[in-house]
């Protein structure tokens, strides 16, 4: 396997570097990394090329600045290329000793049809990735509309505008990788994935549906959040999902998939968990409460009988003065008063994240919002 060639000489990064060196930090900037950089965010840049071993300085991996409007201040986000994440990927698992493969790519079109090669000539409305870690299967679906780059126009422009397909499944590719090596890839994004993030920023607001107008937060009716689980046998993505989050450790794969299944529509699928039927949606939220937990402390010894005896199901109280809780209590109030029966995928396009994931006052912002008669 042809490996990472580094830098050498006065730009070789060594393993127990602690700063930036000033000949290092000059050929950063002129990579176009300004002075609205944060040391935070270079020392977080040169820990994460220590542990990927990907050169900043053979353009392996770059910071990136974009404006942030809650932050207001350019924000520097870490990218590779997709290249760069199967660099990794091999890189771990012959390290591991383990095994690496991929299924085969499939495309889908608006009608939900998949395809293993795609040759229409319009864009494919979502690419799907199966990467196989030690035979394990991380699958992975990306749809075009999420990840597109587009012009002020709404032009689609850059590779985006040539190659649909391919940047489609790249994406796709990138969350497969980084669900099957979540710590070796956390804290990177592929330029693939980020195309989006120089889009102009759409109107953003809640309003009341019109007369005649879909409501997008109606339930879904018998087959509408199931109808992508199961296509000529070929493709089962809900349960999928739900397999993953059963099987990995890390919480942070489970958010991942939560992403992951809102994207795709699928947070209403049915799933089978230990031979029951549960919502995809409400397994992924209290799987990651479970991940989030600490693990119990083994009993004292000789007191392990006595403490079987008296165990009851525990109960997770929140206490009062719990500001993000109580945000999430009265978000819950509302929706249930207001008829919305699933506020947590409900809240999710507005939010950007989980409830779990946001600040109380995210939560109380999208509240009020909620309570505010339409113009």
């Amino acid at each position: 396997m042809t490996d990472i060639v580094k830098t050498g000489g006065a730009l070789a990064i060594r393993p127990d570097q602690t700063a930036w060196t000033p000949e290092q930090g000059a050929v950063l900037r002129q990579s176009g990394i300004d002075s609205d950089v944060t040391n935070a965010e270079l020392a977080g840049f040169l820990h994460l090329t220590q542990r990927t071993g990907l050169d900043p300085f053979s353009r392996q991996i770059y910071l990136i600045g974009r404006w942030d409007n809650r932050q207001k201040r350019k924000v520097f986000t870490p990218q590779t290329s997709i290249d760069g994440y199967r660099v990794i990927a091999h890189r771990v698992v012959a390290a591991a000793g383990h095994t690496l493969g991929y299924e085969d790519t499939l495309w889908c079109d608006s009608a939900g049809r998949w395809y293993d090669v795609w040759l229409k000539d319009e864009a494919p409305a979502a690419a799907k990735v199966v990467v196989v870690r030690n035979g394990q299967r991380f699958p992975a679906v990306a749809k075009y509309a999420e990840y597109v780059q587009r012009g002020k126009e709404g032009k689609v422009i850059g590779l985006w505008g040539k190659m649909p397909a391919t940047m489609t499944a790249k994406c796709a590719e990138a969350l497969a990788l980084r669900m099957a090596f979540p710590h070796d890839l956390a804290g990177v994004y592929t330029a693939e994935e980020m195309a989006q993030a120089d889009n102009p920023a759409p109107e953003r607001h809640l309003r009341t549906v019109q007369q005649g107008e879909a409501d997008p937060w109606a339930t879904p009716g018998p087959g509408d959040g199931q109808r992508t689980t199961a296509i000529k046998g070929r493709s089962q993505p809900a349960q999928d999902i739900a397999d993953v989050a059963g099987t990995t450790a890390d919480q942070s794969v489970v958010k991942e998939m939560y992403r992951q299944a809102h994207g795709e529509g699928l947070l209403a699928a049915t799933v089978k968990v230990d031979r029951e039927l549960l919502e995809l949606g409400a397994y992924l939220i209290a799987r990651g409460k479970e991940l989030a937990e600490p693990a119990p402390s083994a009993p004292a010894s000789g007191a392990e009988d006595d403490a079987t005896d008296d165990v009851t199901d525990a109960v997770v109280v929140e206490e009062p003065g719990d500001d993000h809780a109580a945000a999430v209590a009265e978000l819950r109030a509302f929706a249930a008063e207001a008829g919305i029966s699933d506020i947590d995928a409900a809240a999710y396009p507005h939010l950007g994240a989980p409830l779990d994931d946001v600040s109380a006052d995210a939560i109380r912002g999208l509240l009020q919002q909620l309570r505010t008669p339409a113009a």
